[in-house]
């Protein structure tokens, strides 16, 4: 038995796919998923030694694994112990082609910070864009904007239909837009779906120029139903939501441990 794991240093949470192949042939399976908050997992479970994060693995209730692959925003600053470090772009990858089992496709993956979009072709990464500089088509965006209304990220992703209009392209300045639109009155149900359109309106001209007719969306937005279905009906082209979509960033370096150790093909 091989047990391996991934790690995904988000900026807004810290997640863990444990994967472990048991059967030569067999495709390796998930065992355990765990997130956990950034800072809490640093203060927690982290401690900075020679230069590199080790992680209480024990403390976390892990098991020993033989191989460990990190990637994630926490990347730049900090690279885990004892294991090896890989490119998100790589993993995000990864995972993707893991759990949808597709070879081609446009990914869009929306996370707490950041957003990146990925050609993939025949398997491979041919091109890709990232903005790391704005929060204003991620996770926190819709946090906040949700705190504005008074919802939680779940009432905030049922509403699609009729949006009010919002042309602010900063965070910032867009909190202030819908404390506007909140006085003059408009209903909450089409601030909720104005705040949802306004992610797929940032991503959608980046988009234009990926010609694959398959997009699979990952990150911690592709839970919001109402963007799933905005972007669908932005692109016209199939949407598709693995079954762990804020876990493929972990799940790809999973995968990418088999593959150093010769129990997955590349």
């Amino acid at each position: 038995m091989t047990i391996v794991c991934g790690i995904d240093l988000g900026s807004r949470s810290v997640k863990i796919a444990v994967m472990e192949s048991s059967s030569e042939g067999l495709p390796p399976q998930l065992k355990r998923l765990e997130r956990l908050d950034t800072i809490g997992f640093y203060r927690e479970y982290g401690r900075k030694v020679q230069g590199k994060l080790a992680v209480d693995f024990k403390a976390l209730g892990l098991p020993e694994v033989d191989c460990l692959v990190s990637t994630g925003y926490g990347r730049n600053t900090l690279e885990v112990a004892g294991g090896e470090t890989i490119p998100e772009l790589k993993a995000h990858v990864r995972g993707a082609i893991f759990q949808t089992g597709l070879k081609d496709f446009t990914l869009v993956d929306l996370g707490g910070q950041d957003s990146k979009i990925i050609a993939v072709k025949n398997g491979r990464m041919v091109d890709f864009q990232t903005n790391d500089k704005c929060a204003a088509s991620s996770g926190r965006y819709l946090e906040n904007m949700a705190n504005v209304l008074g919802m939680t990220l779940e009432e905030l992703g049922e509403h699609a239909a009729d949006p009010v209009e919002l042309n602010s392209t900063c965070a910032v300045f867009g909190e202030s837009e819908l404390i506007g639109k909140i006085v003059e009155g408009e209903p909450m149900p089409r601030l909720a779906a104005g705040v949802n359109e306004t992610i797929v309106k940032r991503i959608l001209p980046l988009l234009r120029s990926y010609t694959s007719d398959i997009i699979v969306f990952t990150g911690g937005v592709a839970h919001n139903k109402a963007v799933r279905e905005l972007l669908r009906e932005g692109t016209a082209k199939e949407v598709v939501v693995p079954r762990e979509p804020q876990f493929n960033g972990a799940i790809g370096c999973a995968i990418y441990g088999f593959e150093e150790l010769g129990e997955e093909e590349d």
